[in-house]
Formats: structure tokens, sequence, C-alpha cells
């Protein structure tokens, strides 16, 4: 499948999974915003290579025959850190994350934290508009990117995590940043030349 067509198709099958999660205060206001959601998800899909977009197409198109909604994973795994107590209630019905995928995720988060953080010092305005950074940061009305990364890499298939392990390693061994890469196409996709000119004028 040609790359940008397999990329509109995981985000269109995220965009599914999305519409149906429900959040106990009701429907959210981002499940009903298409445009930003397909944004902020193809800027991310833009920089993987087709062996990583194909594993994890896959992955999403086994939960999807299978009934499970892995965006509904994704946010029980974040109230690990946002909301203890009513993760404790649903942790019976989420797939158990073993000790060795944890490490590996845990490997992962860590250097894209710092790249997050790298980013940050580079472009404070862009950054501030963005997610806080950590972890530390979370409450139930604030979930951070660390959080975020984490709870979406738990969704993953072995195969799938072990790919994206690589894939950052590899840019990581490079000198490349994928925080800014994302940005990069994120910019771009709202129509800023370049991270610069959305820094100014943000």
């Amino acid at each position: 499948m040609e790359k940008n067509v397999l990329i509109d198709e995981i985000v269109k099958m995220e965009w599914n999974a999305f519409d149906k999660v429900k959040n106990e205060g009701g429907r959210a206001d981002c499940q009903d915003d298409w445009n930003t959601f397909s944004i902020m998800r193809k800027s991310q899909y833009m920089t993987w290579n087709d062996a990583l977009l194909t594993s994890w197409h896959q992955d999403l198109k086994e939960a999807e025959e299978a009934g499970v909604n892995l965006i509904t994973y994704k946010y029980g795994y974040m109230m690990e850190s946002t909301a203890p107590e009513k993760f404790a209630e649903i942790k019976a019905n989420m797939p158990e994350i073993s000790k060795e995928k944890r490490q590996i995720i845990n490997q992962i988060v860590s250097i894209q934290v710092g790249w997050m953080e790298e980013f940050a010092a580079e472009y404070p305005r862009l950054a501030g508009n963005a997610r806080s950074i950590h972890t530390s940061e979370d409450n139930m009305y604030n979930t951070s990117a660390e959080t975020y990364l984490r709870g979406e890499l738990m969704t993953y298939s072995d195969k799938t995590l072990i790919l994206y392990g690589r894939f950052v390693a590899e840019l990581a061994t490079a000198g490349k940043n994928l925080n800014r890469l994302t940005m990069e196409n994120t910019v771009k996709l709202y129509g800023y030349e370049t991270l610069e000119d959305a820094e100014r004028v943000i």
C-alpha cells in the first residue's frame, strides 16, 4: 500500500475507534474535531517507516476484527497516572502489560521526554500550546505528553513496539529529534512554512 494511503487508512481506523470511546463525563469536544485529530495523527505517522506503519495498521485491523478498541485501552492506561483510583476499578478489564514490555516502553519514553525538553527549550511558544511534558505534572484534568506516549505504546503489539523502539534508536543515533520532526509536519499541515514562522505567529 502506498505510504500516504496507508497513513490515511490508519488515521480513519483510529478516528472510528476514538469516536466510540466512552468518557465518564460524557462525550469530549475533541471527539467531534476531525480536523485537529487528523493533523495530529498524520504529523506523527508521516515520520514513520513503511514496516512500522504496516505493523501498526495490522494491530488496528486485528483489534477491529476482534471487537477490541485500542484507543479505549490507551486512555485507560493513562489513568494509571492521571486517576489511579479509577484505574484500579478498570484494571481487571485491561490487557496486562508484562514487566519486560514496561522496561522497553520506559527506555523509549526516556529518550522521547529528552527530545520534548529540547524542543520546548528551542520553541517555547509552540511547546506552550502542547501538552505539559512530564508525568509528574499529571492530574485528573491534565495528561502529560509523557503519560500519553506511555499509554499509546502500551497498546502496540510486541512486534510494533520492537519496530518502534528500533526506529527511535536509529533517530537518536543519527542525532535527530522525533518530536521536532513531528512538529515540523504539524505546522506545515496548518499552513506554516517552518517551525520558526509558527513560533513567531503563535
